[in-house]
């Protein structure tokens, strides 16, 4: 774990940000109280439409209306 001043981070980001994607745990510190951790944002995963076909299945009365008794459960006001 590298420790370094606030100071020392303004100075050095670009070399503290490859540390950090190149997996080293870099900590920055205000005199000797550690306060941030600098470490690499993981992206999302892109989606994409239509993922799931095929492993999903509709029943044939998902469509059809509610009874009376549930619809009510569902009723705002």
């Amino acid at each position: 774990m590298a420790r370094f001043s606030v100071s020392d981070a303004k100075t050095n980001l670009s070399g503290l940000i490859a540390d950090a994607l190149a997996g080293d745990e870099v900590v920055i510190a205000r005199g000797n109280v550690p306060v941030v951790r600098l470490v690499p944002v993981v992206p999302r995963g892109r989606r994409c439409f239509g993922a799931l076909r095929g492993r999903i299945a509709m029943d044939a009365r998902f469509n059809e209306p509610l009874p009376d008794d549930e619809f009510g459960d569902w009723a705002v006001g």
